[in-house]
């Protein structure tokens, strides 16, 4: 009897001990997982960056609306300026870390994030940022908009281990792309692209920040040889005349920015009816939050295309 007690006692020991090695083991690897690294390479260099880092930073709207569209928590971000459909980030929970082009540096050091996310608008305090945490630079190549987005997409998905998920929502992009680049390939009607802000107008072509209209949807620019700037090139309304559009896209700065005046009141003057886009009622005013604010976003990209089609017949 003592004999096989013995053995029932040696055998529990033994199922124990390889219940508390196996979950040892378990618990190495997922400590592992945690500890891997990866080297994201962008304008600025090569930043090692820790998988499913904890306290992320984001000054990139682009990259909010990603990782937004991801589930993937964020610690803080600027809220001077928040796009609307992305609202919730305004909440206490959330620290606030200046405006986008003017950072709280302090609380951004105080905060001790373990990833900083930055895009064009902060080009010129990467230095700054990079002394604080590891920092990454996302940028959204309007010379190449689809490429480049793409490949911020999936650098966030890769750090986040949400790589198919971000294949998933790439694919359903690219099937939306293509259905509009069908679309527009069966008509000869042109676009132009303006930016209103406060009754101040400027165009946008193909390679420019709104070019995605042109280069990526299809649709034929009503002026091939508009300057290409990160501000657009000044226009008057006679020239909107001049080009005579059939359709004029609208993208309302002042609206999130906190303009006086409304992009309708300038833009449908007497000189504007006179064109085929008011004429025929393709005037189509788009979302600033989308195309202003946070471009390059799998959210925004999204919407930006629906907002296309609709807004083409």
């Amino acid at each position: 009897m003592w004999k096989k007690l013995s053995m029932v006692f040696v055998a529990a020991l033994f199922l124990l001990v390889a219940a508390a090695c196996s979950s040892g083991a378990q618990d190495d690897q997922a400590k592992k997982k945690d500890e891997e690294e990866i080297t994201v390479k962008h304008k600025f260099g090569e930043t090692p960056v820790k998988k499913n880092p904890e306290k992320v930073v984001v000054f990139d709207f682009g990259s909010l609306d990603t990782l937004d569209k991801l589930g993937v928590e964020v610690a803080g971000l600027p809220k001077q300026i928040v796009p609307s459909y992305l609202s919730k980030y305004k909440e206490d929970k959330y620290e606030n870390l200046g405006a986008l082009k003017e950072p709280d540096f302090e609380k951004i050091h105080a905060l001790k994030p373990d990833l900083i996310i930055l895009s064009t608008r902060q080009s010129d305090l990467y230095d700054q940022f990079a002394e604080i945490a590891p920092t990454i630079y996302l940028e959204l190549d309007p010379n190449n908009y689809m490429k480049s987005f793409e490949e911020n997409a999936k650098t966030l998905g890769k750090i986040f281990g949400k790589e198919e998920q971000v294949k998933k929502e790439l694919a359903s992009i690219q099937d939306s792309i293509k259905q509009e680049q069908d679309k527009a390939s069966k008509t000869d009607k042109k676009g132009l692209v303006i930016l209103a802000n406060d009754g101040k107008v400027s165009a946008f072509g193909p390679g420019s920040r709104f070019g995605f209209i042109h280069d990526e949807l299809g649709i034929a620019p009503a002026d091939k040889n508009i300057e290409v700037s990160r501000h657009g090139q000044s226009i008057s309304f006679e020239y909107i005349v001049e080009q005579n559009p059939d359709y004029l896209f609208v993208i309302d700065r002042g609206a999130v920015v906190g303009g006086q005046s409304s992009a309708k009141q300038v833009v449908e003057n007497e000189l504007v009816k006179n064109t085929k886009a008011y004429k025929n009622k393709n005037v189509v005013y788009l979302d600033p939050n989308y195309w202003y604010l946070s471009s390059g976003g799998l959210q925004s990209v999204s919407e930006m295309i629906k907002e296309v089609e609709n807004g083409i017949k």
